[in-house]
């Protein structure tokens, strides 16, 4: 677990999600906006099901990762944010990857930081290639894309839709800023 300070000033705190972050993945799904909901899934997507629940909190540390950045939010916590990654198939270098990042923490730095934590947890497990599909015009993700892939990615544009694979940097950290003790200060 870890904060990380937006660039609007606000504090996140990233972490593992968990078994018993079912109810607040549901909620967070519920607060995004139908467009942000619809490039996340590729389809119209109002709510997650129990088993859509179940399948993204279930993840076992080593082929399906995932981190959550949340806000504490009256007694609990909030999920305002999700990176995960699932390999292509049980010891695989390559895993799938998807961010989806609420629509009031956009553009303030916050789906860069969980790539490069994603990547750096990926990488200590064994990943070394991450592919997507997303949106052609989902410019903030190809930008994030750009920021973590070691090298050139590929793309393959399938109409509205693009295909995207790449390397990942050897060093664990990627380039993350953890957050010292004056830096939480500061925030």
């Amino acid at each position: 677990m870890d904060v990380f300070a937006l660039r609007d000033g606000r504090i996140v705190t990233i972490r593992q999600i968990r078994a018993d972050d079912g109810e607040r993945l549901r909620a967070s799904h519920e607060r995004l906006s139908p467009e942000s909901q619809y490039g996340r899934f590729m389809s119209s997507k109002p709510q997650l099901t129990g088993a859509d629940t179940r399948y993204l909190v279930d993840v076992d540390g080593h082929d399906h990762l995932a981190l959550v950045a949340t806000v504490t939010e009256s007694d609990d916590e909030a999920i305002v944010a999700v990176a995960r990654c699932v390999r292509v198939r049980p010891g695989s270098t390559t895993a799938e990857f998807a961010i989806v990042v609420g629509d009031d923490y956009q553009r303030l730095g916050l789906a860069r930081e969980l790539m490069a934590r994603l990547a750096g947890a990926a990488t200590e497990h064994g990943v070394r290639r991450f592919r997507a599909t997303a949106f052609a015009d989902n410019l903030a993700i190809h930008r994030v894309i750009v920021r973590v892939a070691v090298g050139e990615p590929d793309y393959q544009r399938l109409g509205p839709i693009t295909e995207v694979e790449f390397d990942l940097p050897a060093r664990l950290d990627c380039g993350v800023r953890r957050a010292t003790p004056a830096r939480r200060a500061a925030a």
